[in-house]
């Protein structure tokens, strides 16, 4: 597997593997050719789509990021102290505006840690490596730039005593029930005896609670669905016009989960050079571009057992809208 490395003169180190961008050919070939058509989340994040998510997190309707943020505030010092806890691995890291709360429970156990980012945008790492690897002095930080489905196996071997692989925002939920069992069986292969992984999940609730999250009032959420239209422009020399297309997110009951949507505004064809296709669009045709469900405690330990880990602690929040959990090898 080839590597590219980014070597910055500052005390961290960054490998990029091929990410996303390099599936984005064959996952819009067989998306756009699909009925109904559909694009994976993952290619949201360029280094404009991970800029707009972090506005998200930030934005009053979307409650997720602080109600994990002051869960993890409140539970990492005892789980980290409880295990010794000396690395940190945390895949989707993103800005990283949550990894302080675990990074400081392990360096006030006197050990000056090793964390470990994985994401799919290589700015995004660049970024947070460089102010993680400042604000920390001593802290050994190794980012591995690539992609979930393909480069978990490139995180490198465990370095300390314990190592703790977190995943957290939720992003447990945009996966596909089929494709979460795998994926996890894959991160346990990380966790070696005495190692932990911390999940953040999004639990199932009202939907005037949940929807708002995904439909902000700002139309920031709307922005980082549309700019997808522009990775393709941009990567495959489509001809996508993004005010052709409308923001859609739907509650569905039934799955417990959001659903998102770009929906065609008119009849249309879209130019995709690199591929030498045209996609074909109905007026009020949707394209399906995320998913995230929503979880009960029992669901995440029948999820975790499926892959053969173990529930062993759960957090909620004290309204019960979302959790922290740590499962270990059964």
């Amino acid at each position: 597997m080839s590597t590219q490395a980014l070597a910055p003169p500052l005390p961290y180190r960054l490998d990029v593997h091929p990410g996303a961008a390099s599936t984005l050919a064959a996952d819009a070939r067989a998306g756009l050719s699909a009925r109904p058509k559909r694009m994976p989340p993952k290619h949201f994040y360029d280094a404009r789509g991970s800029e707009l998510f972090e506005e998200i997190t930030r934005l009053p309707e979307y409650y997720q990021t602080r109600a994990e943020l002051r869960i993890l505030r409140r539970v990492a010092p005892g789980i980290v102290a409880r295990h010794g806890v000396d690395e940190l691995v945390e895949l989707g890291a993103g800005a990283a505006r949550k990894t302080a709360a675990l990074i400081d429970a392990i360096r006030a156990g006197g050990a000056p840690g090793r964390y470990v980012p994985f994401d799919v945008c290589p700015e995004a790492l660049l970024a947070a490596a460089g102010r993680l690897a400042e604000a920390y002095p001593g802290l050994a930080v190794h980012g591995v730039a690539g992609d979930f489905e393909r480069h978990l196996a490139a995180i490198p071997p465990r370095r300390g005593e314990r190592r703790l692989v977190a995943f957290l925002g939720g992003t447990i939920g945009n996966l596909e029930p089929r494709a979460r069992t795998p994926f996890l069986r894959e991160v346990a292969a990380l966790l070696g005896p005495g190692d932990l992984l911390l999940v953040g999940t999004d639990l199932a609730g009202e939907p005037g609670r949940i929807l708002p999250a995904y439909d902000d009032a700002a139309g920031v959420t709307a922005a980082f669905n549309l700019n997808l239209l522009a990775v393709m422009n941009r990567e495959l020399g489509a001809d996508f016009d993004p005010a052709a297309f409308a923001h859609v997110a739907r509650y569905e009951g039934g799955e417990r989960r959001i659903e998102m949507w770009l929906r065609s505004l008119r009849d249309q064809e879209v130019r995709l050079d690199a591929l030498g296709m045209v996609a074909r669009f109905a007026r009020g045709e949707e394209m399906l571009t995320e998913i995230s469900c929503k979880f009960s405690r029992d669901e995440v330990a029948a999820m975790y057992a499926a892959a053969g880990l173990r529930l062993a602690e759960w957090h909620p929040d004290a309204r019960g809208w979302f959790a922290v959990s740590v499962a270990t090898p059964a």
